[in-house]
């Protein structure tokens, strides 16, 4: 049966047609709150994503979106032209970028110095400067760009993509997400939940590095009497179980989502050491992305090699997983409230706080879109690089930038993306978009990304509380200046 046909399929049908062992069983007793649909209208260009989220609004003016007028009217007394409601105390006078620009690649892109190591991407990278958010506050603008509503209660964009597409590897999750070693984002796990799609679609959070990456994985290592048969006779034991609840109740949904989780950790406990042992990879390989042979004990100033570092090693962890199957990966950065600042909401100072994020954000990342293009991943792997909103072009406080939901940056590289182009202008200052009639949004982004990987994002849609739900709620249209 050819799933990519332009028929319409419920994913009931879909599931019985496909015989997929237990989920088939028990799919046909599902109650119609689950009724999605999904239309095939284009030959997918793309399998997987990467989904790079700045967490803490990070300056679209410093790092990507080059503004001439803010450096010649430096200090000036910023003129909006209107009234502006400011988030805090952001609206002093024009504020140059913190770093110089310079143009990289044929495409002549202009990155700031803060950035530098994408320089190297350059022609592979598509902009979009004229985002527009619903809200200066974190949680909600996290969430918008997470899930699609700035509201909780709603499937994380990864949930989405598994649940559309089903996963590409029978042993490991088809949604991974690497958050920040310092802590979660505003929101937390409701940006990756999966609400009211079943459960097995949530993303599985993985810490690389880490004593312990996923949780709960194996027995704690307090649990010294439990054997690898015991082990295997209790999962034996909760299918049973679970099996005799759920003919018991067969309307609930639930059940099947638990026991897929408990099949997939069995086999978790033999894919997922392997998939995140980096120590495999060569000293050559490390080192482009950042990441130290030997772990230091790092400063207490931040550093932007510890940055890179950081990130490098979710930025390879990342890699290994797509090349193995893992669907959707979705990695965190900047995520503490401490102080000296380590997340991207740079009231205070820009430079202090973006710099070695940035530039370890910067070295990471470009590893790995070298690192799957040099291995042929990237032709169908998209990375969307994205934040909650931007920054003010005031200056707040001499040195920090104020929130901007006015106007923001994204980019995007891979899977059927056009290298070099940029769709949608900021206006002269950085504060709106250039057409305020015509903006871009998460929407737009979403059914862009869903066209790529062959999904029509209207026809993905799901029955809940009377309301046939959707991704991109009832808005968004594919952004076709960005597809190759």
């Amino acid at each position: 049966m050819n799933i990519y046909s332009s028929t319409m399929f419920t994913r009931r049908q879909l599931l019985q047609t496909a015989g997929q062992g237990f989920g088939a069983l028990a799919f046909h007793s599902l109650a119609s709150a689950e009724t999605a649909h999904r239309s095939q209208v284009v030959v997918p260009k793309a399998k997987r994503v990467v989904q790079l989220f700045m967490g803490g609004a990070a300056s679209h003016v410093d790092l990507f979106d080059y503004k001439p007028a803010l450096i010649k009217h430096h200090g000036e007394d910023a003129d909006f032209g209107e009234k502006v409601e400011a988030f805090q105390n952001g609206l002093g006078p024009w504020k140059k970028p913190v770093w110089d620009f310079k143009p990289y690649g044929k495409s002549g892109r202009m990155l700031s110095e803060a950035v530098a190591p994408l320089g190297a991407c350059a022609d592979d990278m598509a902009f979009v400067h004229n985002m527009v958010g619903k809200t200066g506050v974190h949680s909600q603008g996290t969430l918008l760009q997470a899930t699609g509503f700035n509201l909780p209660g709603f499937p994380g964009v990864g949930c989405w993509v598994s649940y559309g597409l089903g996963s590409l590897s029978d042993n490991l999750p088809t949604f991974v997400v690497l958050p920040d070693h310092r802590g979660f984002a505003s929101n937390g796990p409701k940006n990756w939940d999966s609400a009211f799609l079943p459960s097995q679609h949530a993303g599985t959070i993985i810490y690389p590095g880490a004593e312990t990456p996923i949780a709960d994985l194996f027995p704690h290592k307090s649990g010294r009497y439990i054997s690898a048969k015991s082990d295997r006779e209790g999962f034996a034991l909760l299918e049973q179980l679970n099996r005799k609840h759920m003919a018991a109740h067969p309307e609930d949904s639930r059940l099947e989502s638990r026991i897929q989780s408990y099949e997939l950790a069995a086999k978790m406990q033999l894919a997922a050491p392997e998939a995140l042992d980096i120590s495999k990879e060569s000293a050559a390989m490390k080192a482009m992305y950042g990441i130290q042979e030997h772990r230091k004990v790092w400063p207490t100033e931040i550093n932007p090699e510890e940055e890179a570092d950081y990130m490098g090693r979710k930025c390879l962890t990342a890699r290994r997983l797509l090349e193995r199957g893992v669907r959707f990966v979705q990695i965190w950065s900047g995520n503490d409230n401490g102080f000296p600042r380590r997340n991207w909401d740079s009231h205070e100072d820009v430079e202090r706080d973006h710099g070695p994020l940035a530039w370890g954000m910067a070295k990471a990342v470009s590893a790995l879109i070298l690192d799957l293009k040099q291995r042929g991943l990237l032709d169908d792997t998209i990375i969307l690089w994205t934040t909650e909103f931007g920054r003010m072009p005031s200056t707040q406080g001499g040195k920090g930038r104020d929130h901007n939901p006015y106007v923001f940056t994204n980019w995007l590289c891979g899977g059927g993306i056009q290298g070099g182009v940029t769709a949608g202008e900021s206006d002269p200052w950085g504060y709106k978009p250039l057409d305020r009639a015509n903006p871009t949004t998460c929407y737009d982004i979403h059914a862009t990304m869903m066209h790529l990987l062959g999904i029509d994002h209207t026809q993905l849609t799901v029955r809940h509380n009377g309301i046939d739900r959707r991704l991109t709620d009832v808005h968004g249209q594919v952004i076709r200046g960005l597809v190759a």
